[in-house]
């Protein structure tokens, strides 16, 4: 008892009401999904109930990691980046005779988080997109199929960027040099990236439940509306004005940039992982996560949030990263 104790006292404050913030939520879902039956008899919560199950899961694991440190994060978003690529490759039209691009799109997973192991940033920023982007097209011409070449040689590409690349910038963020300016640590900023990223989809599903009526891309994803999209940006830009400066260092101007910035962002990667979907023929990337579909479409937001709120941090707030 005196060792778990004494690690809960080690862990930053802002951190522990920051994830005890996060269970409340989570245990009034439960509770409002065990009164809906009553509520509106007949109904069919099932889908719903997945949903917040997967929730606690997920919310567990995510937590673990942070109260455990950056090696923790890492492991965790190599294991994210490694099911996410594999599960976009598995939906693209890949060429059979493409395995072994296939195995070093793999390879390039462990290397990149190795930069984030050994905190060599400016190796991280261009290993996938400069090295691995000319180095993948140049193994498929070994191949010697020119059939689909560029269209698939942009398929690794992009997987890769969003798949491994973008997302291994929120595990960085736990690389950030310890300083008296970070009030929740690392993980704060990891947490309040997640936190901020998952409250605008959230929201966004909310207010287009309770007052859409305007589709905003209709071709892309139906059910997204401008109301929906409006309400999320604005209630996500109010949580990241007020809860910004508690668990990160931004103030000002870049606070106010991340406020406006990050929710379009999320918006972004969700729809442009529809449109991807969409063109494949698929509506989830995997049945993984019971509710949800697959990892890549609870974590479609999170490809386009993570480097926005990584490079504002750092040109406001980090620049000795």
């Amino acid at each position: 008892m005196d060792v778990i104790a004494s690690f809960f006292a080690a862990q930053p404050p802002a951190l522990l009401w920051g994830l005890g913030g996060v269970l409340g939520v989570l245990t009034l879902a439960v509770a409002i999904t065990a009164a809906l039956p009553r509520l509106r008899p007949g109904g069919d919560f099932t889908n719903l109930r997945q949903r917040i199950n997967s929730w606690w899961v997920m919310i567990a694991l995510l937590a673990a990691a942070l109260l455990l440190g950056w090696i923790a994060v890492t492991i965790l978003f190599v294991v994210i980046s490694f099911i996410a690529l594999r599960e976009f490759l598995s939906l693209a039209h890949i060429r059979p005779e493409d395995r072994l691009i296939v195995l070093l799109a793999y390879l390039c997973i462990p290397i990149s988080y190795a930069f984030i192991a050994i905190d060599r940033y400016g190796m991280y920023l261009v290993f996938i997109p400069v090295y691995v982007f000319m180095f993948l097209p140049f193994a498929m011409t070994w191949i010697g199929q020119t059939r689909a070449f560029l269209a698939t040689a942009a398929t690794f590409h992009w997987g890769l960027v969003t798949c491994v690349y973008n997302l291994g910038y929120a595990a960085f963020l736990m690389r950030a040099p310890l300083t008296d300016h970070l009030p929740a640590g690392p993980a704060g900023l990891v947490f309040f990236l997640l936190v901020a990223t998952e409250a605008n989809d959230v929201m966004q599903y909310v207010w287009g439940k309770l007052l859409g009526r305007r589709k905003i891309i209709p071709k892309v994803s139906p059910n997204k509306t401008w109301e929906g999209f409006l309400g999320g940006w604005a209630t996500t830009a109010a949580l990241i004005w007020f809860l910004g400066p508690v668990f990160t260092p931004l103030s000002g101007l870049g606070l106010a940039i991340t406020a406006l910035a990050l929710p379009v962002a999320g918006f972004a990667g969700d729809v442009t992982m529809s449109a991807i979907k969409r063109d494949i023929g698929v509506k989830d990337s995997s049945a993984l996560i019971p509710g949800h579909g697959g990892l890549l479409d609870r974590a479609d937001s999170l490809i386009f949030t993570a480097p926005l709120y990584f490079h504002i941090l750092i040109f406001f707030c980090l620049r000795d990263f």
